[in-house]
């Protein structure tokens, strides 16, 4: 509990809670939209390459082979039970776009909770970030999909549209910024290996914090601007921001304990799993179901289950993962004596 607690309260998760503050005691505290898109860029590209680099250490084995199946199975599967749920209540365009959030995964929390292993000799591998991108796209499409199963629409309009859509579905799943960006990172650290990492040192490492730092600033300010949105949601969608977190976690440790992931990978695993996508997904959705309000499904990945990933999330799957794994406690707790011994 005291390493959480450390990895919980030391920078740069703070930070968040400090962007939520100034927006509710009503602050002009703003960082501009595009030094916040090239915070964004920089971590994707930091932990792509690092990412990479670490799967050219581990190479293919059977564990990085079940991880990347597992990860697109589970992107498949988390939007297809997520939308019966919410079909119950909402209507199909909502409940296909808050399905495919679910089913998508939030960089920025797989970012702050690489951060736990910061000072611990156990680093997740470079797999899971591989697995990350592998993520986005399987739970878009899957979501456009049961949005069209469903949506009583005329048939000679939909099929009129229906090739441009999924041509630009597609563009949006495959090609969007942040999946390019992390995709073409990993592969680049891949090929250059250590020896680039060396090169891209002071770039990747020194200054990675104080970037998060920022960036989840950021991510207060706006998850405080977005809490208001969340009045006309409803009951049944804040709780489903909450609970729903917390099923997908569990399905993701008991993949992860029957497989015999690392505890560095079972934790990183169980992160995927929880979270929900705030940025590809919405872009996705504007284009594929224009019908969908932001105003729902928007709010509820980024000011409901992101905070609640954060506070609680992460604390309570590290501390799972640590009574499986007890060799990451240890493992942290030797790397900080090391520190401050020297």
């Amino acid at each position: 509990m005291e390493s959480i607690l450390y990895n919980f309260f030391a920078p740069p998760v703070p930070f968040f809670f400090l962007g939520i503050i100034a927006i509710l005691a009503h602050s002009d505290l703003e960082i501009p939209e595009q030094i916040s898109k090239f915070i964004s860029l920089y971590l994707l590209m930091a932990i792509g390459f690092k990412g990479g680099v670490e799967l050219h250490a581990s190479g293919m084995n059977t564990q990085v082979a079940l991880v990347l199946f597992f990860a697109i199975l589970m992107a498949i599967v988390i939007p297809l039970y997520s939308f019966f749920i919410l079909k119950r209540k909402l209507s199909p365009a909502n409940a296909a776009a808050l399905a495919a959030s679910f089913g998508s995964v939030s960089a920025v929390t797989f970012i702050t909770a690489s951060n736990f292993f910061s000072t611990s000799i156990a680093k997740p591998g470079g797999e899971m970030v591989a697995a990350m991108a592998l993520m986005e796209s399987p739970a878009i499409i899957i979501g456009v999909w049961m949005y069209r199963k469903y949506k009583k629409v005329d048939m000679g309009t939909q099929s009129n549209r229906s090739h441009s859509d999924f041509k630009e579905i597609f563009k949006e799943a495959f090609l969007n910024g942040s999946v390019v960006v992390l995709l073409g990172s990993l592969v680049i650290g891949l090929i250059s290996n250590e020896h680039g990492q060396e090169i891209m040192a002071p770039f990747i490492g020194a200054i990675f914090k104080g970037m998060l730092s920022f960036f989840l600033l950021d991510m207060g300010i706006v998850a405080g601007k977005r809490i208001k949105a969340l009045r006309e949601a409803g009951f049944f969608v804040i709780a489903f921001g909450i609970l729903m977190p917390l099923v997908n976690a569990t399905i993701g440790f008991l993949i992860a304990y029957l497989c015999n992931f690392s505890g560095p990978n079972m934790f990183m695993f169980m992160v995927l799993c929880a979270s929900a996508s705030y940025i590809a997904v919405p872009a996705a959705m504007r284009i594929a179901i224009p019908d969908a309000n932001p105003g729902i499904y928007v709010p509820v990945a980024l000011a409901i289950t992101f905070p609640f990933n954060i506070i609680a999330g992460l604390p309570l799957y590290y501390y799972i993962t640590e009574l499986i794994h007890p060799e990451i406690l240890i493992q942290a707790k030797d790397a900080v004596e090391a520190i401050v011994g020297h």
